[in-house]
């Protein structure tokens, strides 16, 4: 594309540059990828179709969350390196299927809905990591056996599926695994969730560009204009939330999420199916944390 069509491109598609100056910081500070702000509000706002916000979404934090990843590793912020290496390969292997198989098959209404109703789930999750402000936390997991790489494995490819659909979705959910049920430090599990979104979008990318048919055109031209933006909000918000409590990443990520299910439930026309979507959704999202925290109350009877 020609020097002057790209600068032309910022007259047009501005709105995304606008977005994703936001959305790339909550991707660097918080345990959500920056496609979590970006798919809610490309799709629900801007009525764009979850095929092109989800690929805009995998390029997108390729590119932003790697650089805050990098980030993280040159600053020395300590993460748990065996999370990111059985969960990103979960994460790899989940994003595959769900791209080849099972995002295909999913009509743009349920996808928009299923992205809000399970992160309104994960709101749930927050709660019950923030319940209790002075709980005991983990700086690394203890006692790591066979058994935790393959529940990080299994969690891993749920993610990738979740990221498969809506562009993001591995990050929230190893953060609720690592918080909840192995009681790691949200200052150890944020930037691990950031390093684990990069490798799962870097895979998404991969896998569709090269053995499906490409990326969506559309989503092109709104990455173009956001490459500048995100390279620079997100390192920004790794470096912002370094020396942030944990109750400033729960009440921005309330925030969001809170703006996102209530702006569905007004934008989107509703019906029997859809209604089911959001319940179903939801329950099995807030069943899977609740087993995480309990998992996690076990756990520090046994490493007490």
């Amino acid at each position: 594309m020609q020097r002057e069509a790209l600068w032309g491109l910022f007259q047009t598609e501005w709105f995304m540059s606008v977005t994703m100056a936001f959305g790339s910081f909550i991707a660097g500070a918080t345990s959500e990828g920056g496609g979590a702000v970006a798919f809610p509000v490309m799709t629900l706002f801007f009525k764009i179709p979850p095929a092109v916000a989800r690929d805009f979404s995998l390029m997108i934090q390729a590119f932003g969350m790697t650089a805050a990843s990098l980030l993280i590793i040159v600053q020395g912020i300590k993460v748990e390196w065996r999370a990111i290496l059985w969960g990103g390969i979960g994460g790899g292997v989940g994003i595959a299927l769900g791209l080849t198989s099972i995002a295909p098959l999913v009509a743009p209404p349920v996808a928009k809905l299923f992205f809000t109703s399970l992160w309104l789930a994960f709101a749930v999750a927050l709660y019950l990591i923030n319940r209790h402000h002075d709980r005991e936390t983990k700086t690394k997991i203890e006692g790591f056996e066979p058994k935790h790489a393959a529940t990080l494995f299994g969690i891993g490819i749920l993610g990738g599926i979740v990221s498969s659909i809506t562009g993001s979705g591995l990050d929230i959910i190893t953060f609720s695994l690592l918080v909840l049920a192995f009681r790691l430090s949200e200052s150890i599990a944020t930037p691990t969730s950031v390093i684990l979104m990069a490798s799962n979008a870097v895979a998404g990318f991969f896998w569709k560009g090269t053995f499906l048919g490409g990326m969506e055109a559309e989503a092109f031209a709104y990455w173009y204009v956001c490459i500048p933006v995100v390279v620079i909000g997100a390192p920004l918000g790794a470096r912002f939330i370094k020396n942030r409590s944990r109750l400033t990443i729960a009440t921005i990520l309330y925030a969001s999420i809170a703006i996102q299910f209530t702006a569905a439930l007004f934008i989107i026309p509703l019906n029997p199916l859809l209604v089911m979507t959001i319940v179903a959704t939801f329950s099995a999202g807030t069943l899977m944390f609740w087993l995480m925290a309990k998992a996690g109350s076990k756990r520090l009877m046994e490493y007490a």
